[in-house]
This record gives C-alpha cells, structure tokens and sequence, in this order.
C-alpha cells in the first residue's frame, strides 16, 4: 500500500488535485498484456466525486502516456465513516451515480432520473419505476451496477428495492419520452456506426473527378485553378441561389473537423473579401461563415461572365445554406469550403432572432455594457437597439462602478428614429459606514454580563447546514465567570474543507451530544446576557435559526467585535481575528476551534472594554452610537454590497457623477467604494435598486437575519430586485453559500416578493444583462477565463431576455405576481425617470477679462511691427477678417490662453511648435501662438517696404516664401526678409469663421508639466483637470485571450473563428489613463459635477492627478480642452541652442542650400553613401526625414526647396495619401511633388482655382480628409470644373489628410535640427543621442567604427519583413536605428570619449575635447538612479579602491563589476587596505 503520489510522483505537484493526495493510497496497480488498459486501485477515507476519479484518470493518461492508445481506469473504494448513513450518502454521492450511469448505459441513467427515489428503514432504496419492456430487461444489470457503487465501492449494506408502475408515457409538458428517446439513441448510434465505415468512399468518391478535371486542365497547358470552372444549369428551386441544387442535410461547422469530402452547412456571413485576377477575368470570393458554433472559410472562384447577381448573394451579414467540399486550403493550412456545389436561401430560425410577442413589454434595469469592468461583452449601441427591436420602452444602462458608456448611449438614442428612454445608473459597489455598533443596546452598560461564543459549522447555510461545536465565555463585572463548550454530532459527515480548517473530524462528534440536546443548555446559558461575537451576523443568525427546533426565539443585544475593531483599531489592515489578537497580545493557539476562538474574543472584548473607558466619559451602549465615524483608510477596507442607482432627474444625475468622482479618487481600493453616509447625503433624485446576489437584502437572506433587520435594509431601497434563479447557481456549488438547490434561491426570491408587499416596495424582475443574446456568452467566458474566474465556463444566462422569457423564468410566483414583477413595477420604475441627457449640450468656455481685446491689440502691436502702420491692404483684410470671426464666436480666449502658455514657455527658454491647422490663422501668428506664417508669399523688411503683388511673387502663389530668391530692399538696401506659407484661414476656422477651432501645441517634453502647472495660475486651482481616457481590449490583447482560451482546453479553432471570437471581445473596458497633453478647464462658478465625474488614471491612488472620468472627446464639445503635449523636437532644439549658443530663430535661415541639400544627397555631410551604409540622403536622423520609409519618399519625390519639404511631410502623416496614391502618380509622371494631393489645403485651393465654388470646395476638402470620399453631385461638379480624373480618384483614395500649417511647422523644426547636423555636428549628435536615442549602447557603439558595423551588419541579417523565427526584438530595432546614427558620425571623422568617471554626465551626452562623452546610462543595465548617485559620489573625490567606489556611490556588486570590465574604473584596488608592497 503506497500513498498515491508514491505511486505517481510526477503527478504531486498538480495543485488541481492536491487536496486529494492526501487520502488516497493506491493497494494494487494492474495491466493487459498489450498495455492497452491499466487499472489503479485506489482507496481513500474520504468520498471523492466521480468526475474527480474521471479527472483524475485523463491526468495520468496524457501527463504520464501522452502518445500511447490506453485506457486508465480507476477502481476506488472508501472507507466512510461511521456518520455517513444511506440517506446523506445518497443525497452527497447522487451527481456522481448519475454521471457513472450516463457515460455506462443511457438507459441506466433514464431509469433512476424518472424514478420515484425514497429511502426506507434498515437501509434500504425503494425505487417506483415505471414497467416497460425495455426496463425490465436491464433491471437486474441496473441493480447489481447500483449495490456494486454503494456495497463494494462505499461500505455500506444497502437493499434495492424495485416497484413496478404501470406504463403511461409521459405527459407532453414533460417534453420527454424516455424508451423513444433510447431507441432514438440507439438508431442514432447505428447510424452513425454505418456513416462512419462509408464516410472514406465517399469522400473518394466525390473528390476523385475532380482531380480527374484538374489533370485534364494540366494536360491542356492550361493554367490550373484551385477552383475548377462548372456549368450549372438554372435550377427549378426558386431558393437555390448559385449552382445546383442539394439535399439539406445540414451539420453544424463545429463538426466539420477535418477533410470530410461534400458538406452542407448553414450560416451567416461574418468577413467578406475578394481577391481580383485581372489575367483570367476572374473573382475569387472569401467568405467567412459563421453559425455561431464554429465559422469555416468559404472560397467561390468566378468568372465575370458567371458573376450574375453573386454580389447580392454574398454580402455581410447574409444568412445562406452552402453545399461544397472540405479541403485544406494549401496557401494557409486552413481547413476550407470549396468546390461550391450550390448556395440556397437560408432563413434564420434561432436565438438570434427572438421576439417579444406579449402586448405589454417589460423594461430591462440592470444591464451592463462593455465599460463594466471587463465583464460586460455588448456594446450600448448594439443593447439599445436590441432592446427597441424587442419592443421595450426603455433600458437602464447599470455598468460596475463607473458610468463611462453614458456618452455612447446617448449619441445613440440621439439618432433612433422612434422615441427611446435610456436610464442612466451604475452598480454601486456601497460599504456600509453607518452600521450601528450595537443591536438592540437597550439599557446595557460596559459593566452588565456577556457571553462571548462562536460555533463551527458544517457550511454557511443556517437551514440547511449544522452545528459541530459551540464555545462560549461568561463575563460578569469585567470578569470571566464562567465557560460552556461541547462538540455536536451533526448526524452526517462533516465536510473536507470544515475538517481541513475546525480539525474536526467524524470520529470526534460520533459520541456527542445532538444539537436538541445542547441547545436547551445554551439558551440558558446566555439568558440575559450580551451577545458577543467576531462577526456576530454569521453567529447569531445560526443560533436564533437553530432556536427553531426547541421551539425558542431570540432577539438580543449584540456586539460585532468586528465593527470595535475598526473604531479602536483604525491603522489594521484588516479585522480578521487572528490579525486582532495579534494586534492585541491575545494568544489565539486552535484557530477556528469554537472554544478557543471564544476564549481569545472574550480578551479582545475585555480589552475592547478598557478602551472604551480610557477613550470616551460613558459606558451606556446606546451612547456609543455616535461614535462609529470611520477613517477613509477604514472605509476602503469594508466589504461592499452591490446596489442598483436610477438616475431619476438632472439632480440625480449630478448626484450620482459625485457619487461616481469620490468613489474613484477617495476610496478606490481595487474597486471604487461608495460609503453609505454619502449614498445617504447625495441620494437626491436617485432610484435605489436592492441589486442581485451581491445586494444587501440577498445576502441578508442567506445569512438568515432577524424580521427586523430585514424590514430596516429593505425600508432603504425604492425597489427591490430578484433575477431567475439559474443566475445565481453557482451558489449550489459553491461551499461559500448556504444554497444547496435551485429551489433555495427561489425561496429567498419569493422571501424578497413577501418583503416588498409587507414594505410597500415595488419588486422588480431584472435580468443582470451582460451580454446581447444566448450565443454570446462565449466571448465573457473567454474573457474571465483569461482573468482567472473559477466558473468561466459555467456562464449563466445573463443575454437580454424578452417579456416572455422573463415571464417563464418567474412562473413559479403565479401568473399574476410574476406579470407584476417583470412588466407592471419596471415600467412603473422607468415611469419614474425623466429623460435626461448625460453631457450638457451648452458651450462653456472660460472667461478671461477683456480677452476680445487683449488679442486684437497683441495682433495689431505684432502686425504693425512686422508690416508698418498703416497696415498693407492685404494684411488689414486678413487680420480684420480673422478677429472678426473669431471675436464674434467667442473663440478669443482661447487664443490668449495659448499665447499666455507659449510666452511662458518661451520665458523659460524653450520653443513651442504648433500642430494642426492653427498655423492656418494669421491672428495666431501675430499674437505668438504660432511660428507659421499663413499670409501668401511676400518680401518685407525693417524699414517697412513690403512686396505681395510684384509679379515675381506673384509666380509663388502656393510656395513657400522662404523659397524665393534674394532680393534688398529698393528703400533701404538691406537684405529683404522672405516670409508667407499661403494658407487659407478657412482650413482652420471654416468659411463662416465658427468651425470650433482646436489650438494644439507641442511643449518641450522637459518643460511639459510646468505649463501643465501654469493652466492653474491662468485659471485657478481646481478649475483645471487632466483630460481622461478609457483604455479598451485591443485587437492583439483579444487574441492573446482567445488564444490561450483554447490552448488551455486542448481545443483547435480555425483562424476564421478565432477572428470571429476576437471581434466580440475588442472595445471591452480594461482601464483608464490620460490624454498625454490635455487639460480640461472648468469655467468659474460651474460644478465639474454637472458636466462628468472625476478620478485619477488607471485609479491609481497614489497620484495626484485628477482626470476627468468621461473619454476626453466625449465633453470637448462644451468644456474647452488644451493639448499642451510634450513633444522632443522643442527640447532637441533647446539642447542644442545650449550647446551652440546660437538664436534657433534668428540665425538659422530657411532658405540655407546646405540644409536643403541633406534631402537631395549626402554631400554638405562630407561623405558618401557607401560611407555610411549605402544611405543616400543626409537626413538621416532630422525628424519627419530620418526615417527609411520617409527618406525612400523623399528619393522618389525629388524635393526642390521648403515648399516641397512641407508637402512630403503632408504625405508622410496622411493615410492613404502617399502608398497607392501620390507615390503611384509620381512614379507614372502623371503628378509631381508640387501637383499631386499632399495636405489638405491643396484640395480646397486647387478646386477653387479650377472654378468651383469656394464653400463647396471647402466642405469636398473637409469630407476628403476624414476619409469619407466624394458625392456623386461632387464628382459631377468636379468634371464640370475639368478637375482631371486622376486627381478625383486620389481624392476617393485618401482616408486622412494633414493640414499644411502642421506640416510647415513640423519641417521649421527639423529644417533647424539639419542646420546643427551641418554646421554644429558634434553639438547635433551629442543632442541626438542625449534627446531621441532609445537604443545606444555604450559596450556595442563606443569601441570603434568597425565593432559598430559588425554589430549592424549581424542585427541587418535578420532585419526583414516575414522573418517569423529569429526576429529583431524592440530593443534591438532601437539599436539600428541609433547604431546608424553613430555610424554616420564616425563615418564624418568624429568619435566617442572613453567614459571618465570625473568628467562625464549621469543622463547628458557631453562634448569633451572635441569629441563626444557618452552618458553613464548609455552603458546597458545602469539606470538613472545608479547613474547619478555615481557622479554625485564622483564628485566629492577621486575613488581610492572598488569597495570606496561602491560604499560611496550606493551601487551593487555587480554594478562595479560591470564598470570595471568596460575599463571605467581603471586600476583601483579591490580594498581600502594598504600591503606593505605599496611602499617598495
């Protein structure tokens, strides 16, 4: 006899079954001869559920004979205790008895479900079945199966009794006719018994002509296709759609597992894509068919004479029944549908298309949507419309915790065309901080008796689960007095894990006293005293529920020691005994045994007693009341009880976004907290729902509390809600609940309905909604199997059910109560609500005091400076026309809000680029905000001349002015300055002058949070916040859930479904963040409230940050929003005007030929393109430029001055604009650089230019950008205006396009950055490296020019698209790109410095002796903080030895070790001490 994992030690370390090993040995092992079964028998004290032993044989068939045909079985027997008897063995063992019986015989197991079951004296098993031929003939099989579980297997002596009943088929309703269905099964058998044998013929059969076709096809010299071509004749079926006609004999995709010769399948079309042969005239057609089973491939190969009306019948979202055959796909390995015999209507019949027949239509309350904390799957929109297809009024919007899809749900109602009510609320997570501290404190002092017990028990159950030991403590005058303990014999077996957890086991309660016997004992005990209790709910409820069977009620005073714990112990963590007597000094030895538990809480008490007394001047109870105000750091530890809020009216709305904010930001702890105080001051204009099994009321129901206590939780809700029991059957399995049936759970619903009528609270049916229809469960089950929950895959049905489905859920309360409580009280509720819109639709802007004229003076003072006074006609019309705008439309403090945030940046020495189309306003330009002049190309100078009508600027309308040539002035003589990027103003205001203008502004990345700061000085503090984001499961997240979905349920899935399933799990909820630049500001005298709740991102309580709670984009239409975002351009700038000195401004020309030669070739560098790597532009590095793709597009555009730079730089940031567009009418010499679509002014400009009408233009360039194409009416008009078809079929191509001021402002930057590459290269690469480098490293760059290309050359070899095997990681593509930076400096005669201790910078390339210094973090592995207690370390003193090094800079062994082997730390000793060999 060995222990089992004796016998099978490789199996000891499966957790899954670690509670087994312990109790089962195994006496004897046995094998056939072939090794084609083995037999284990095992033996175990204790009873284990048959599909464990199941579990437990496919264990030891794939860990330990993962590649060998053999069958495991198990043979196990159990010594049972003697408290085991037949009728708890039954009712334990009985899941497990049936479960052997359906996988021996079906029959057996027809015969005990149908069977009358009772359980008679001397042990014996009466069944009452009915008598048929086919029973009687298997009984005595039946019955020897049976005696051999319970005899041979269990110990127990049993007599099977059988009465015959005379034979009656059973009653329709039923739905069952057990000897049909077993003869059906057995015909089922044999015929799949006879397909089987068949199934290889036929797919012969079907496959071999058309191989014989293919081969004639081959033999022709034809070009073979995969898809041969056949010639149907019409068929006579009017459903017959494509092809022939076919038998449907449907099976389901699911089944369809591998090549199986000619199918037939029914499904709907989820993906649709086609491939075009333009050699063969010819379509292929790919299909993705789904029938929510599984999907497969379909592929239809036709040509265009064949085509008909194929595209009508292959459309997404078109049900269709398919006849083809099952092949293997040679181009993916996927298994496919071919070979298309015929395509038939196919009408849906299913869930997907349920209805709601019944007259009157409920309302669903409770439904989550994908913003429920990752575990809702549907989104509102699909629920909404869903819900209006079913016929309902309304719906509540009820996510976990947050109310983030209120936007969508509204943006949707918005666009129905019937009215629709959207309910707006949240499940609350609520945590009572206002229970009392004492029940019924009377006239108790601190000084009366007490008796302070605890009880182990069989479960949680007060009705269904038993008392095995109660432990009890009498305390008199601050005194124990006295003691009471007994064990109980619970007349059944006491369950694994109580046994694991009390140490009680059988053997111990066999001789003891029943619980009639002990309890008159107890009740005396206690009479008169108060009750205390360590979690006194649980304790109590038991008693006063077991009181019942002497026929005694209770109604005591109580103290939870619990709640004194959080009062006088506020700094624990938490307040489980153990932790308290911990706290306290109390010795707990036998946790979790009723007599010491009791013991130790009877000293925590005393002690609770002492304080009392120390801390406040009474000892009455019912003084103490006003005491229990509980810390925040207290509140965020309490168990929560979900609660359903309604927002009824607008203030319930605000209330409930206040409600939202503080959960969120002051007590979040892991889940956002709602105190009960608060819900309480706050509840105005809220509906308050009882929620489900996580409410108070249920959960108070399970724990059997007092008539009273229940009338006071149920006094606080507005109704109160029960949902179909088969949503909470996880509670029947579960050892946390007292629930041992679904009969329990309707109990405690119908408990719910008996309150709500003695209360006179509408009960409501709901539904729990977290997923649209049945046959979405699945992506929730991936999903929280992807996070871990236990049940996953045991989802209920939590789909939007229709009236009547509700109605059949709740028959069992009567026809009338169930119509009530699913139709009559949910539309009574949302009766109730208002319609509310979520978002306040007005516009609030902030207030500056007299920023209308702030701005036109800054405009006017800039203008007259640059241009003289009186103003050039041009320029007056301009800057009048712009201030006129966008005064008028109030958008005037914006802009000052953006010069005041430019100024201090520029105050603080750094520059601001600007993004977007706000270089498109010259009112920008001249108060600051922008760099980018929109004006046409002109001349100026100091002396005021100015030049925008000669003809020679004439000739470069559309360009830059910095392209013009140099002219001086005729007044002066000096030098004219050369300006204007000829940018409409329209692009950023639109032609009315009130499109909402968006001034985005990219801040030094260093200098980012100071500006962030200064929003607060221009405001006020509390009137900014950070804009919120919400971040959802991404596409390659989803799959990674899918994936491992499958792969841990040892399933395979085609690529097609596992799309299909990827698609229903994208956009679901799985955090929250912050917009990177955004700062939402809040006008004075406005309540953040009113517009959306708060939080700090990701929930992150330790930040200071404050995000607004609603997706940024969701508010921007009426709370001004600044994109202040960190950007490096301006800091690389910065950088180097440190290094140089130099103005960026000022003393870097536009118009400088060295710099515009960087985009032409290599030369201003001084080398050529073999030097450095065969790169043949010098702009690698310059930002927008320095990439392969930008630079390949700057080769194939050949650009010829800045205007050009500005149009590639359009193209590189469009979609759709350069690859299959521009790049295409280049290359074919039907456009060029300067005529083909690169932003989008182009497109506004040049159709104005062709003659059309400007507000026209402007409104084809607006819907061109965003992707959305061209009017048929546009197009009309296009070929009327001769615009050529080339550029009308660019503009369809485009899905977004830059605005030229972005473009233009984004090449100054780089323009200048190429500047320092000429003429300050050592400043530009020690900034380069300091600034934008991500993968320097020191060991692999710094040892020479030739270790640097051996490094690139070996990262090169496997630097190609599709390499699958050994492909470049992240870090090693950094290494690339910086690696060629550093090689194109070592290729210009520049190098590196070796890293000198004393001289070199923490985080800063630095320019020592004419060469570079590399940081001390560009050494791999040393970070920031090592990096600079090294220098700080430095410089105190020269290092006299390695432990002086690492003593004083803080640093690890292995920090030094690393230094010493790159040769940083020279030859300093290992130690401190001095040999006497240092003086010889």
């Amino acid at each position: 006899m060995k222990s089992f994992t004796e016998t099978f030690p490789k199996l000891k370390n499966e957790e899954s079954f670690s509670d087994l090993w312990q109790f089962i040995t195994v006496s004897k092992v046995s094998a056939k001869p072939d090794m084609s079964e083995l037999k284990v028998y095992i033996k175990s004290e204790r009873l284990i559920e048959k599909k464990r032993i199941y579990d437990i044989e496919k264990l030891i068939k794939d860990r330990l004979f993962p590649y060998k045909k053999i069958r495991i079985r198990l043979i196990e027997k159990f010594n049972l205790s003697k408290q085991y008897n037949l009728e708890n063995l039954y009712s334990s063992y009985i899941d497990s008895i049936l479960l052997e019986l359906r996988k021996s015989k079906i029959i057996y197991y027809n015969m005990l479900t149908t069977a009358k079951v009772e359980i008679k004296e001397k042990n014996t098993l009466e069944l009452s079945i009915e008598k048929n031929t086919l029973y009687v003939e298997v009984m005595k099989d039946f019955i020897e199966l049976l005696e051999k579980i319970f005899i041979e297997r269990c110990g127990l002596g049993v007599y099977i009794k059988v009465n015959y009943l005379e034979y009656s088929k059973p009653a329709k309703a039923a739905n069952v006719d057990y000897e049909d269905n077993y003869i059906s099964v057995t015909k089922e058998i044999k015929k799949e018994q006879e397909e089987s044998k068949s199934k290889a013929a036929a797919k012969e059969s079907i496959l071999e002509p058309a191989k014989k076709e293919e081969s004639k096809e081959a033999d022709k010299g034809k070009t073979a296709s995969k898809y041969p071509e056949r010639k149907y004749k019409k068929s006579s079926n009017p459903d017959v759609l494509y092809g022939r006609d076919f038998t449907d004999n449907i099976i389901p995709i699911k089944d369809i597992q591998g090549e199986m010769g000619e199918v037939v399948i029914a499904g709907s079309i989820i993906e649709l894509d086609t491939i075009r042969i333009e050699k063969t005239q010819s379509t292929i057609y790919i299909c993705t068919l789904s029938d929510y089973s599984d999907s497969i491939v379909m592929k239809l190969f036709i040509k265009d004479e064949q085509k008909g009306n194929i595209e009508d019948i292959l459309r997404k979202g078109n049900a269709l029944k398919v006849c083809g055959q099952t092949s293997i796909d040679r181009f993916d390995s996927e298994l496919t549908l071919g070979f298309i015999r015929g395509i038939k209507k196919y009408e849906i019949n299913n869930a997907d298309e349920r209805v709601d027949d019944e007259e009157i239509k409920r309302v669903e309350l409770h439904c989550h949507t994908k913003m429920s904390d990752f575990d809702g799957v549907s989104s509102a929109e699909d629920i909404i419309k869903e819900a209006q297809r079913l016929g309902m009024s309304a719906i509540a919007i009820t996510d976990h915790g947050n109310v983030q899809n209120f936007t969508e749900a509204y943006h949707v109602v918005e666009k129905l065309k019937s009215p629709f009510k959207v309910i707006y609320g949240m499940e609350a997570y609520v945590v009572d901080d206002v229970k009392s501290l004492v029940l019924n404190p009377g006239e108790y002092s601190l000084d009366d008796d007490y008796v302070v017990f605890d009880i182990e028990t069989t479960g949680f159950s007060a009705k269904n689960d038993k008392i095995i030991e109660i432990g009890a403590v009498k305390i008199s005058n601050g005194k124990i007095t006295d003691r009471f303990s007994t064990l109980i014999n619970p007349k059944m077996p006491i369950p694994l894990k109580i046994e694991e957890l009390t140490k009680i086991n059988d053997s111990m309660v066999l001789g003891a006293p029943v619980v009639e016997e002990v309890l008159p004992k107890f009740y005396d005990f206690i009479e008169g005293a108060v009750l205390v209790a360590h979690n006194a709910s649980f304790d109590v409820g038991f008693i006063r529920e077991k009181f019942k069977l002497i026929s005694k009620t209770i109604n005591p005073c109580v103290i939870d020691t619990v709640e004194f714990a959080r009062l006088l112990l506020p700094n624990l963590s938490r307040f489980k005994l153990d932790t308290v007597a911990k706290n306290l000094g109390i010795s707990l030895e036998n946790h979790h045994r009723a007599v010491d538990d009791a013991e130790a809480t009877a000293y925590i008490w005393l002690k609770f007693v002492d304080l009392l007394k120390e801390r406040y001047s009474t000892d009455k109870l019912k003084e103490l009341e006003g005491l229990n105000k509980l810390s925040t750091n207290v509140i965020r530890k309490l168990h929560e009880n979900h609660v359903t809020l309604l927002a009824k009216n607008d203030i319930g709305r605000i209330n409930l976004y206040r409600l939202v904010s503080l959960s969120h930001t002051e007590y979040y702890n892991k889940i956002p907290r709602i105190p009960k105080s608060l819900l309480i001051k706050y509840r105005e204009g809220l509906i308050l729902g009882s929620a489900c099994s996580n409410g108070e009321l249920f959960q108070a129901l399970l724990r059997n509390e007092s008539e009273e206590k229940l009338g006071s939780i149920v006094d606080f809700y507005d109704f109160l809600e029960i949902q179909d029991s088969k949503n909470n059957l996880h509670m029947v399995e579960s050892d946390r609940y007292s629930i041992s049936s679904e009969e329990d759970i309707r109990e405690i619903n119908k408990e719910i309905c008996r309150l709500g009528k003695i209360y006179e609270k509408p009960v409501v049916a709901t539904g729990d909604v977290h997923f649209l229809n049945p046959k979405d469960e699945v992506y929730r089950r991936i999903l929280m199997y992807g996070k871990g929950f236990e049940r996953a895959d045991k989802q209920p049905p939590l789909y939007l059910k229709t009236t009547k489905e509700m109605l059949k859920d709740f028959e069992y309360l009567g026809q009338s109560k169930a119509y009530e409580v699913v139709v009559t009280n949910s539309n009574k509720i949302a009766a109730m609500v208002e319609n509310i819109i979520p978002v306040r639709p007005d516009k609030c802007a902030p207030v500056i005091e007299n920023s209308d004229e702030m701005l036109r003076d800054a405009c006017y003072e800039k203008a007259y400076e640059q241009y003289g006074n009186p103003l050039p006609k041009l320029v007056e019309a301009r800057l009048k026309r712009e201030l006129n705008s966008i005064i008028k439309n109030g958008f005037a403090v914006m802009y000052i809000i953006a010069k005041k945030l430019v100024e201090k940046s520029n105050s603080d020495g750094y520059l601001v680029g600007s993004r977007g189309s706000v270089g498109s306003s010259f009112a920008a330009y001249t108060s600051g905000i922008t760099e980018v002049n929109p004006l046409p190309p002109h001349y100026y100078c100091t002396c005021k001349y100015v030049d925008f009508d000669s003809e020679e600027v004439k000739q470069y309308v559309g360009i830059a002015g910095c392209d013009m040539p140099d002219k001086v002035c005729p007044l002066c003589g000096n030098k004219l300055k050369k300006d204007g990027f000829d940018i409409p103003f329209e692009t950023f205001l639109g032609f009315k002058g009130d499109k909402e203008p968006d001034i985005d502004l990219n801040f030094s990345g260093e200098n980012q949070s100071s500006a962030h700061a200064y929003t607060e000085v221009i405001f006020g503090k509390g009137q900014t916040f950070r804009a919120g984001t919400v971040g959802t499961l991404a596409e390659k997240t989803a799959f990674g859930y899918v994936k491992n979905y499958f792969e841990e349920h040892g399933t395979r899935k085609r690529k097609c479904e596992i799309n299909r399933l990827v698609q229903g799990c994208v956009g679901v909820r799985r955090t929250t963040g912050q917009h990177p630049g955004g700062i939402v500001v809040l006008p004075k005298g406005e309540s953040i409230y009113s517009f959306t709740p708060l939080q700090h991102p990701a929930n992150d309580m330790n930040t200071p940050i404050v995000t607004t709670h609603f997706e940024y984009h969701a508010i921007d239409h009426n709370l001004l929003k600044l994109d202040i975002l960190g950007h490096q351009d301006p800091t690389m700038i910065r950088k180097l005007q440190d290094l140089t000195q130099i103005d960026p401004v000022k003393d870097i020309p536009l118009d400088s030929p060295e710099v515009m030669s960087l985009f032409q070739s290599t030369e201003a560098l001084g080398v050529k393109p073999e030097d450095i790597l065969g790169c043949q532009l010098g702009a690698l590095g310059i930002p927008e430029f320095g990439t392969d793709f930008a630079m390949n597009m700057v080769i194939e555009a050949k650009p010829k001055g800045f205007s050009d730079l500005v149009r590639i730089a359009g193209l590189a940031h469009g979609t759709d604009v350069w690859q299959g567009n521009a790049q295409v009418l280049i290359s074919e010499g039907t456009a060029t650089i300067q005529t083909a679509i690169c932003t989008r002014d182009d497109i506004m400009l040049s159709l104005i230019q062709w003659g059309m009408d400007p507000q026209e233009s402007f409104k084809i360039m607006e819907s061109v950008r965003k992707g959305k194409g061209l009017t048929p009416e546009w197009e009309e008009h296009m070929r009327e205006h001769e615009v050529p078809d080339w550029y009308i079929w660019s503009c369809k191509k485009i899905k977004y396009m830059f605005p030229k001021a972005h473009a233009a402002a984004y090449v100054m930057m780089a323009w200048r950055i190429g500047y320092c590459k000429i003429f300050y290269p050592l400043a530009y690469y020690a900034a380069y490296f300091t600034i934008r480098a991500t993968g320097f490293s020191y060991e692999s760059m710094c040892q020479g020019k030739e270790r640097l290309e051996f490094l690139l050359a070996e990262l090169g070899k496997r630097n190609y698209k599709g390499n699958r095997t050994n492909p470049l990681t992240p870090k090693e593509e950094d290494m690339i790109k910086d690696g060629r930076i550093a090689q194109e400096m070592y290729a210009r005669g520049f190098s590196f410095l070796p890293i000198d201790l004393y001289r070199v910078s923490a985080t800063q390339f630095t320019i020592v002796d004419g060469k570079i210094m590399p940081a001390l973090t560009s050494i791999d592995g040393l970070g920031e903080s090592a990096a600079e207690q090294i220098v700080r370390a430095a410089a105190e003193g020269a290092f006299i030895s390695k432990d002086d090094f690492r003593s004083r800079s803080g640093v690890g062994q292995t920090t030094c070790d690393l230094l010493d082997r790159l040769g940083i730390l020279g030859k300093l000793p290992e130690s401190n001490q001095l040999s006497l060999f240092d003086f010889s």
